[in-house]
């Protein structure tokens, strides 16, 4: 029943696609070029409605709410529905950022305060635990937000956030699956599925945008599903979801250094973020969505690998991923040009002369 679920889930974003684009152009739901954007022509957005059809209709046939989990379903289908009218909204309006944020609030609180989604605590790895007390809602729903807006940052690209948004919840549902949290994974699985038939039209390229629509409701999304999984337990497991969306939260946080480098408003636009910087090393639009999916799939892969090891092995992991980091930052200039610390110390250390030891 799941696979069919999941292919009807999969044609009906390949149907829903097209009829959603000539929505877009009769309400002026349409993104024009200016200099922070790739495109050069007027393109259609509103396509994450397309996703969204689709979701609901995958939910309505396999119903996972009778599923372990399910008792957040309605909240989450609700939370679901005011993140896409916020969408719409901006796709259609450009509505102010305060406005947008008070639409990813109101999702936010449906989830964690009416359907009682909240990290309580975390069991630190060498014993003794943190007890969020009554900050357990404001810290959920700041991480609900903040994927929210990761997602939506790095949708810049034709494909881009679909692409990484895909990965990361074909990651979530393989995480839950060996877990044996069914919910997680029906529900991943089936906006996998929807996100997928979309990018038939959204790849390079592209043919519609997802719009706001699309990247807010699909990091609403990941963020309440990574999170579900994952609540009320130890501190190393609660970095899981945080390495499942490595890229996405490593590109919003330098943008938020570059910007406090370069003293600019934190909310301030650039043309500086991951995919703009590969573009300007001379990358292709098609070699750069490619190369960021590569790295997204990295990033699941070491989550994978990091749920699995010892405490130790698992702080290795982080070591390596964060050197990793470190070196794609400077070496694209993700944070300013001049800004390479740990490229001018590598250059600097000295090969050994074995002949003159």
């Amino acid at each position: 029943m799941l696979y069919l679920t999941l292919a009807i889930c999969f044609f009906t974003s390949i149907l829903m696609t097209p009829l959603v684009k000539k929505l877009a152009f009769k309400i002026g739901a349409t993104d024009k070029p200016n200099h922070r954007k790739v495109h050069s022509r007027i393109m259609p957005r509103l396509g994450g409605l397309a996703i969204f059809i689709s979701f609901i209709v995958g939910i309505l046939i396999f119903n996972p709410s009778n599923e372990p989990f399910g008792e957040f379903h309605v909240s989450i289908v609700i939370g679901g529905i005011i993140i896409i009218l916020t969408g719409m909204l901006d796709d259609v309006k450009e509505i102010s950022p305060k406005l947008k944020l008070a639409g990813q609030i109101a999702a936010a609180a449906v989830v964690v305060i009416y359907g009682g989604l909240q990290v309580e605590f975390i069991k630190l790895p060498f014993g003794g635990i943190i007890d969020f007390g009554y900050l357990s809602i404001p810290l959920t729903m700041i991480w609900i937000i903040g994927i929210t807006n990761a997602i939506n940052l790095i949708d810049g690209l034709d494909g881009l956030a679909g692409g990484v948004s895909t990965i990361a919840l074909l990651t979530i549902a393989g995480m839950s699956m060996v877990m044996g949290n069914q919910y997680v994974t029906i529900m991943a699985l089936i906006v996998a599925a929807s996100t997928v038939g979309f990018l038939f039209y959204n790849f390079h390229p592209a043919k519609i945008f997802m719009g706001d629509t699309g990247a807010l409701f699909l990091g609403y999304i990941i963020a309440v599903l990574s999170l579900l999984g994952y609540k009320n337990v130890t501190f190393i497991s609660l970095i899981i979801p945080i390495i499942i969306l490595g890229v996405p939260i490593s590109d919003t946080f330098f943008a938020i250094i570059r910007r406090l480098v370069n003293k600019q408003p934190l909310s301030a636009p650039d043309k500086s973020h991951l995919h703009h910087c590969l573009l300007k090393s001379g990358f292709t639009h098609r070699q750069t969505v490619l190369l960021i999916y590569f790295m997204a799939a990295l990033f699941g892969l070491a989550a994978f690998i990091f749920s699995q090891a010892t405490v130790w092995g698992s702080m290795i992991v982080i070591l390596t991923l964060l050197f990793t980091i470190e070196l794609v930052v400077e070496s694209i200039g993700l944070i300013r040009e001049d800004y390479k610390p740990l490229l001018n110390f590598l250059k600097g250390i000295k090969p050994i002369n074995v002949k003159n030891r």
